[in-house]
């Protein structure tokens, strides 16, 4: 089985934006009502035909990370965007059991308040059966809040930690110009969370805590050299230490850079994914084959059949139980 943890709903109906637009404009906003054929329409030509020419099975599917918009301060706006945009990802699901599995969206803010957004963590899980979460270590866009160690996240990493699913570590816009939201912004975050993990103890407080760091870590693979030679200096752990917590996906977008992190990560803590229909789009003109095509690039890492089977699918079946439990609910 191959399973693809890292999938956005990019292709929403236009009432899901139609719903935001109405909200960043200061109207009283509601969603206009999306039907099931509208859904069929929007994920039937798009992820689910992908999914299968390219021998995917499953995919873990959230609302598109760069609409997200954190950065905009209101509590209540953020809830309600939230559950608008989770309560659609929760029907495409229904709609499609065998093909998708639901992550949410949570209504964070600048602030940092965590009531809302512990509160939709909550419901999606409990009460709608969603497999994981994606967190936003800057809701502000621009870096100004603390890090992900700071025991001001304590409450989300507690509640995420008690209902055992994992986080997908992932910001959304950037609020600052000189980072671009999907070349720049999307790596320095994999990068900056990985580097205060190293610096901090969050894994001694939270230890069933398990996050994914998404396309492929940033940069965190190139420079394993630098962090274990900064650990040693400073006398942190070394960062082999966060591998019984922290997991990278392949969301990487050429053969060298697929190698490098099967060469560098151990198979155990590395996740197929691709992304799709995400970051970067169409073919690579020198070999034809498109962008987020990552299965290609994973089969011919050199990999045993035993590691290609754990990075397609078991390892994905244990870091999300919630996911294992709904596969073999299905029989599978």
């Amino acid at each position: 089985m191959i399973i693809d943890v890292h999938g956005h709903y990019t292709t929403a109906p236009g009432q899901l934006q139609a719903f935001r637009d109405a909200q960043l404009a200061g109207q009283t906003a509601e969603l206009a009502p999306v039907s099931d054929d509208e859904l069929r329409e929007s994920v039937e030509p798009n992820q689910l035909r992908i999914l299968r020419e390219r021998g995917g099975d499953v995919m873990l599917f959230s609302p598109k990370a760069s609409g997200m918009e954190h950065h905009v301060p209101d509590t209540a706006v953020a809830a309600a965007w939230a559950r608008a945009s989770n309560d659609l990802v929760h029907r495409v699901c229904a709609l499609y059991p065998e093909h998708f599995a639901p992550v949410a969206q949570l209504p964070q803010t600048p602030s940092g308040e965590l009531a809302g957004v512990i509160a939709e963590v909550r419901r999606t899980v409990t009460e709608l059966g969603f497999v994981g979460v994606n967190v936003n270590p800057d809701p502000s866009g621009t870096w100004a809040g603390r890090p992900v160690t700071d025991p001001s996240w304590n409450p989300l990493w507690e509640v995420i930690e008690e209902l055992d699913v994992p986080a997908m570590v992932h910001v959304s816009t950037a609020c600052n110009p000189n980072f671009h939201t999907l070349g720049a912004h999307y790596l320095n975050a994999d990068t900056s969370v990985f580097m205060q993990l190293l610096q901090g103890d969050l894994f001694q407080r939270f230890p069933g805590l398990r996050l994914v760091i998404p396309h492929g870590g940033g940069a965190v693979p190139y420079h394993w050299g630098r962090y274990r030679g900064l650990a040693m200096r400073n006398g942190w752990p070394d960062p082999a230490e966060l591998l019984g917590n922290v997991f990278f996906d392949t969301a990487v977008y050429h053969q060298p850079g697929i190698d490098l992190l099967t060469r560098v990560v151990p198979s155990t803590n590395i996740l197929f994914s691709s992304e799709m229909l995400g970051a970067v789009r169409g073919a690579d003109p020198a070999t034809g084959i498109p962008w987020d095509d990552t299965l290609r690039y994973v089969e011919a890492a050199g990999l045993s059949p035993d590691d290609l089977a754990a990075v397609c699918e078991t390892n994905a079946r244990r870091v999300y139980p919630a996911l294992d439990r709904r596969l073999k609910a299905q029989g599978r």
